[in-house]
């Protein structure tokens, strides 16, 4: 990737390790980007040469240079055709899909992103039905349906636990390399909880998570963070409407974290910020929450059971700036998107000084990062 020094300066070894981290990360940053395009239409494509050709073309369009919203898209996408000739996934084939195996509870809700994260490497070109041929593993078991089906924290452990031992017993593969070569995909506090206690998953294998927070065994050198997206979006999204957004910030939503206590009780009476302890009700009128941030600069956006939500991507969404005002989160895509120039991020004691801080924001900035933001709605 780019800023890392040339193969040459290490040991052949060591190079070799490296680089095969580096695909492994690339691929699993890859899936996860189609999931999000998913999320609206997926692309089709008749080869792999047409997929880098699509991106590529998408990146080079006027005004998608690499001093938007991307650190070094060339760099990306060279790795990224390079990838495309060589990488494979294979999917564990055992466990009964009837129970939490193998495909998704479902495509909706705040954990569509797991859903269609399963969906597409199920679809993808990069899947192989030879392990002999695969750079990576994916241990297809979905925490969500754990839940879905009232499953215990406690269980869910047990029952991840006897799947990874009964796959270390079927198969040769996971003893290679202690797991490092193989990947799961969870999205939220419930898979981070039933993950607690498994060392030999959480220090060693790959894990796609959707609450990357370092406070919680997420680690990121080797861990991808997959943005929570709740779905289906009710309204389209938003566009150059600079004009229609007279709010200064906007939120609403349950106080289940002390940093949403805090914002709601220091802000809730403010004439400027529109603060709310309690998601808008319906009856209030119909899609009076999600209407909102049409109407908004920013959108603040703090943790709440985990360090995200999925308030984040629908501000993108709906062309709100989101302010993330969350400690400890390794924000998704981050080695690819320069999330700088398309958001604010604050640390969480920035609440207290929460309205000079967004004020304080010149309207030709405001402008710059709602364009940004919009670039990002449509290459996404």
């Amino acid at each position: 990737m780019a800023g890392k020094p040339q193969p040459s300066a290490f040991a052949p070894a060591c190079s070799i390790r490296r680089s095969l981290l580096a695909v492994a990360v690339l691929a699993l940053i890859c899936f996860a980007l189609l999931s999000l395009r998913s999320l609206r239409s997926p692309p089709q494509f008749s080869s792999p040469k047409m997929a880098v050709a699509e991106v590529t073309r998408d990146v080079a369009s006027p005004g998608l240079s690499s001093s938007s919203i991307y650190h070094s898209p060339e760099v990306f996408f060279k790795s990224y055709a390079e990838m495309e000739g060589k990488f494979k996934v294979f999917i564990y084939p055992d466990g009964d899909p009837n129970t939490y195996f193998q495909t998704p509870r479902k495509l909706t809700g705040k954990y569509a992103s797991e859903g269609y994260f399963f969906q597409n490497i199920r679809e993808s070109r990069f899947r192989t039905e030879d392990p002999d041929q695969a750079g990576l593993f994916f241990v297809p078991i979905s925490c969500h349906k754990m839940r879905g089906k009232g499953t215990s924290y406690e269980n869910m452990t047990m029952i991840v636990q006897n799947y990874v031992e009964s796959l270390i017993g079927k198969y040769p593969y996971w003893n290679r390399t202690l797991g490092a070569d193989h990947f799961f995909v969870t999205c939220h506090d419930v898979g981070v909880r039933a993950f607690e206690g498994l060392q030999m998953v959480i220090k060693n294998s790959i894990r796609v998570v959707c609450s990357p927070s370092y406070d919680v065994g997420y680690i990121p050198h080797k861990d991808v963070a997959l943005p929570q997206v709740l779905q289906p979006f009710a309204l389209p999204s938003g566009g150059n409407d600079i004009e229609n957004r007279t709010i200064l910030g906007f939120w609403a939503g349950h106080r289940n974290s002390k940093i949403r206590v805090i914002l709601a009780r220091v802000w809730e009476n403010d004439t400027e910020l529109a603060i709310s302890n309690n998601r808008i009700s319906r009856a209030i009128g119909e899609l009076v929450y999600q209407k909102q941030f049409y109407r908004t600069k920013f959108c603040i956006c703090p943790g709440g059971s985990q360090v995200n939500s999925a308030r984040i991507a629908d501000s993108i969404h709906y062309g709100c700036i989101p302010v993330i005002l969350s400690n400890y989160y390794d924000l998704p895509f981050n080695d690819i998107l320069d999330w700088q120039k398309f958001s604010v991020i604050l640390k969480e004691s920035d609440v207290y000084q929460l309205k000079s801080i967004l004020k304080s924001i010149p309207h030709e900035k405001f402008s710059e990062l709602h364009k940004h933001l919009v670039e990002h709605v449509n290459c996404g």
